[in-house]
């Protein structure tokens, strides 16, 4: 049954929104009516035109509710309605029961999920796709929601490392900017009563503080239009490779990048490669996790030693991607046939070695960013008070 997204009015004049199903829009407005509403707009849930997308946390709780009514003996379409009807958003209740129309037309899952490509992504939908014909439907979107779950922990983990030094620097830019434009031009009253020449740091900072008086906005301004201008370019695909590349040779940045994307391809093959995709069509849904680039393009490399013949071990071994652990858990996997095994137990120990960095980096960049910003304001007082000890030397 077609489902239908409607804006509608009830008799106080407050608007109601929702998503519902039934055979036509006339049916859909005839129930609106029943339930005592004016139907305003109702339009049909066309997977082909909206744009829905989902965060991992979002798609990971979605993926395991869907498991664990799928294995509980619900079918797709009970489970799918089953989920719509608890609270969630309209876009996503719309999601769901589009989705259960495609079902009761005859199409599998991974075909309804491929109408909705921004909500899954194009490796879920292979992973799906391979486990309906294997029968293993419920395991592997618990595996998928697993990985969703990862990647929405790697990103609360990288936010939680930034918050603070980009707090630490607002707060020491906001106290700067208070002491350029309200300290220091009082205090400039004193100094040119003085007289003689003052030392170069003072007249450094006076003169920061009266280009921040007079042309404050504008300086501001053109910072933000730089700040935008700058992430358009980042946005361009052909300068995304470039940008890639200066990342992974800035010191510290490189080595945690690398990592990222290591673990991210091995979780990723160990997921596909257990819902029994192919080695190699594995192998391209993954490709899609890497940044594009230098690490892209030593993966694509692995790929065609794969496509000649070669063994994983072996191609990955020859584009340094993995370390050695990693490569030997893999070989190890290959010999006694337990590749997805060995894939998810190498994917677990690069994971537990980012842990571990993601800790020592945090912990390194909060004291560096309060060691930068005692040096600025150290510069500043010194700047207001070196004037202030010559006078006092003069006097004696």
């Amino acid at each position: 049954m077609p489902a239908f997204q409607f804006e509608a009015l009830d008799t106080g004049g407050q608007v109601h929104r929702g998503v519902l199903q039934a055979d036509t829009a006339r049916g859909a407005r005839a129930a609106l009516r029943e339930r005592g509403l004016f139907p305003v707009a109702v339009e049909a849930v066309d997977a082909r035109q909206q744009r829905i997308s989902l965060g991992p946390a979002r798609l990971a709780l979605l993926l395991r509710q869907l498991a664990v009514l799928v294995r509980a003996g619900l079918p797709l379409e009970e489970a799918l309605a089953a989920l719509a009807e608890q609270d969630r958003r309209a876009q996503e209740r719309g999601l769901l029961l589009a989705m259960r129309a495609r079902l009761m037309e005859g199409r599998g899952l991974a075909q309804a999920m491929g109408e909705f490509p921004r909500a899954f992504p194009e490796l879920i939908r292979a992973a799906v796709a391979a486990a309906e014909e294997a029968g293993r439907l419920p395991e592997v979107l618990e595996r998928l929601a697993e990985l969703s779950e990862r990647r929405s922990r790697l990103l609360r983990r990288i936010a939680a490392a930034l918050s603070y030094p980009i707090l630490l620097v607002l707060v020491a830019f906001a106290v700067v900017i208070g002491l350029l434009t309200q300290v220091v031009p009082e205090v400039t009253q004193v100094f040119a009563g003085l007289g003689g020449e003052l030392p170069a740091p003072t007249r450094a900072l006076l003169a920061l503080s009266s280009a921040l008086e007079r042309h404050g906005p504008t300086l501001l301004l053109s910072l933000l239009a730089i700040a935008a201008l700058l992430l358009a370019l980042v946005r361009q695909p052909r300068l995304k490779p470039v940008m890639e590349r200066a990342l992974l040779a800035f010191p510290g940045v490189g080595v945690l990048r690398r990592r990222m994307a290591a673990a991210r391809l091995t979780r990723t093959l160990a997921v596909l490669t257990e819902a029994k995709v192919p080695l190699l069509e594995a192998m391209q849904l993954a490709r899609g996790t890497l940044p594009a680039g230098l690490l892209r393009e030593r993966f694509d490399l692995a790929i065609q030693r794969v496509r000649e013949g070669g063994s994983l071990s072996r191609a990955l071994a020859a584009t340094d991607l993995l370390p050695l652990v990693a490569m030997r858990l893999i070989a190890g996997g290959e010999r006694s046939g337990r590749l997805s095994e060995m894939l998810d137990r190498a994917a677990l120990e690069q994971e537990n070695d980012l842990d571990i960095l993601f800790e020592s980096a945090a912990a390194l960049v909060g004291p560096l960013a309060i060691l930068a910003i005692g040096a600025l304001v150290l510069f500043i007082v010194l700047a207001i008070l070196m004037p202030i000890f010559e006078l006092n030397q003069m006097l004696r």
